[in-house]
């Protein structure tokens, strides 16, 4: 989700450096940033002036002290490695500004957890944006037990000018948007394991019954059933309720390597344009 975020940074107008791993890594979200302005100019919803703009504001690179070094915020987006997460934070400690803000865009990680292992706890916050991020309108915003109010109202102020809306949650696992949105999408899993309907069919009855714009299925897919995994094996161990069990749909899937869209094939086949 980093491309996504570091897209609506820069069309807002904030100087963004894009960090990832590998130079092909950064070519490639880079490359998704401009496909996804190349669309918007298409589609009228920004002029040609604005898309040169925000490209031109966005320094892919692989440095991470060079990218945080001048931050007034640093927003990460690796997988959901608790470990891997924290290991960033330590870096992020050791080069970022101290007043620089810290944000984890986790979707169900505890903030706090993560606020230990760093030297600087107040400072650190959860930023859960939604995918796709230039599109969805949510972003959750976390406060960990540490997280000052001084750096809750400069999250919330940076959220509202890339044009978003904030809702504000204390930490708990799967705060409250994983904690409803997975416990769906696993039912709806276990439903299609029932054999009780389509996948399509079940995403149709959301979408129509109940407005939702994309049905759960769909989402699991955009999102990685190797993601949803890993935050359905995280909430059922840390709120031990047996509807966070994950069904043996998706472990099966996950091990088959579908994993969704960025496999080709999840719920749905995404070659054929589900």
């Amino acid at each position: 989700m980093g491309h996504g975020i570091a897209q609506v940074a820069a069309v807002a107008g904030y100087t963004v450096a894009l960090i990832d791993t590998g130079e092909d890594r950064v070519a490639a979200g880079l490359a998704r940033i401009r496909e996804n302005l190349d669309g918007a100019v298409q589609r009228g919803k920004i002029t040609t002036e604005a898309r040169e703009g925000a490209l031109a504001r966005i320094e892919p690179t692989i440095d991470l002290a060079a990218g945080v070094r001048e931050a007034v915020l640093v927003i990460e987006a690796v997988p959901e490695r608790i470990a891997l997460k924290q290991a960033v934070f330590q870096q992020v400690d050791a080069y970022a500004s101290d007043e620089a803000v810290v944000a984890t865009n986790t979707s169900s990680l505890s903030v706090t957890d993560l606020q230990r292992g760093t030297a600087h706890g107040a400072r650190v916050l959860g930023l859960h944006f939604f995918n796709p991020v230039h599109i969805n309108r949510l972003v959750e915003v976390i406060r960990g037990r540490d997280t000052s109010e001084h750096v809750l109202e400069r999250a919330l102020a940076f959220v509202r000018r890339i044009e978003k809306e904030p809702v504000v949650v204390n930490d708990s696992p799967g705060f409250a948007t994983s904690r409803l949105g997975v416990l769906l999408g696993l039912e709806a899993m276990r439903m299609v394991e029932e054999g009780v309907a389509s996948a399509h069919d079940i995403d149709r009855a959301m979408e129509l019954g109940y407005r939702h714009p994309m049905g759960p299925l769909k989402l699991t897919d955009l999102v990685g059933l190797d993601v949803r995994l890993d935050i359905a094996m995280y909430l059922h161990e840390k709120l031990g309720t047996d509807q966070f069990q994950p069904p043996a749909i998706l472990r099966d899937m996950v091990a088959a390597g579908k994993l969704g869209r960025k496999s080709g094939e999840g719920f749905y086949r995404w070659d054929d344009d589900a």
